[in-house]
């Protein structure tokens, strides 16, 4: 579970980011979960870019946070950011309090 202080530090590192994952019209297939979990274990913050989706943005966020075991630092706009340490402590790129 994320701290608040831990968030606002995941978000000001996502706001250099590009979208890694796209949310398209074609909806959420199963391919965008493991996309989203391929990322994620390259990457350990992912920011997700929707196409479409405007009213169920922040439901869908949970959902794909949830299938990939994530948490959403946050969605805003059409953007939403997931964070998952990476296992290994060798390989982590952000250190969280």
């Amino acid at each position: 579970m994320l701290t608040s202080k831990n968030r606002a530090k995941l978000a000001s590192l996502a706001t250099k980011l590009e979208p890694i994952v796209r949310l398209g019209k074609a909806g959420a297939a199963d391919g965008l979960s493991g996309a989203l979990d391929r990322a994620l274990g390259d990457h350990e913050l992912v920011k997700l870019r929707f196409v479409d989706f405007k009213g169920t943005r922040a439901e869908l966020a949970r959902q794909l946070a949830e299938a990939t075991k994530a948490e959403l630092v946050r969605v805003i706009g059409n953007v939403a950011v997931f964070y998952r340490q990476q296992p290994d402590p060798e390989k982590r790129q952000i250190k969280l309090d």
